[in-house]
């Protein structure tokens, strides 16, 4: 039997139970805090990453983590991305990256691709993002235009969701924030987009109003 299917039988007998509550719950309806758009690769464990339990976020993975601009083609990206926005009403979109990314690594060198035409033209989405990398980081190292890659690529798609009509009208209304992020594997650290510093910083900077936030109000919770 293979490590996962093992893994399906000891989620059914030690992990179902202890949450037997949560699932029945969840059998009734979602209402994920966010839209987690990330790539597929296999070392990027959304769940562990967050902490977070079934039902609380609603994800889209695929090779690089790109969003393609809106078009009047309907893709499964922006099938996901208009459900989660104008259905589920997500107030949270997240964009995240990571470190030793495949993808990346191929958009830099699209001429090395050419047994793989899928993956050329759908890394063509991060096109500009290269670009930007190959004019501003002409003159860094390799791996620092990587990381400079990895950043500028989570901006772009940034960009493109929000030529997304739902995702537009949401944040015209203030009903939606977007957040890009770069997951390090090798450290277990995550980098946040600043966009008022236009740089990204760690996410516990990034976020330490919204941490002080929740810090007062589970002290009330236990003080109550």
């Amino acid at each position: 039997m293979p490590k996962f299917a093992a893994g399906v039988v000891r989620f059914q007998n030690e992990v179902y139970p202890q949450k037997q509550e949560l699932f029945e719950k969840l059998s009734q309806g979602q209402e994920p805090e966010a839209l987690f758009i990330t790539c597929s690769d296999s070392r990027i464990e959304t769940a562990m990453i967050t902490q977070t339990d079934p039902g609380e976020l609603f994800i889209c993975r695929n090779a690089g983590n790109i969003v393609p601009p809106h078009t009047s083609h309907t893709g499964g990206m922006t099938a996901s991305i208009e459900f989660a926005v104008a259905a589920l009403k997500v107030p949270h979109i997240v964009v995240c990256g990571h470190t030793e990314c495949g993808a990346m690594k191929g958009a830099m060198n699209t001429d090395g691709l050419d047994a793989l035409p899928h993956i050329k033209e759908w890394l063509g989405y991060s096109k500009a993002a290269v670009d930007i990398v190959k004019e501003i980081g002409k003159d860094k190292a390799e791996q620092d235009q990587m990381s400079m890659l990895l950043e500028q690529n989570v901006i772009l798609q940034l960009q493109h969701l929000r030529t997304h009509p739902t995702v537009a009208t949401a944040l015209a209304m203030g009903t939606l924030e977007l957040h890009g992020w770069v997951y390090d594997i090798k450290t277990g650290g995550v980098s946040a987009y600043d966009e008022d510093s236009n740089e990204f910083v760690a996410v516990n900077d990034r976020y330490a109003a919204e941490f002080a936030k929740l810090a007062g109000a589970d002290s009330c919770s236990h003080s109550a």
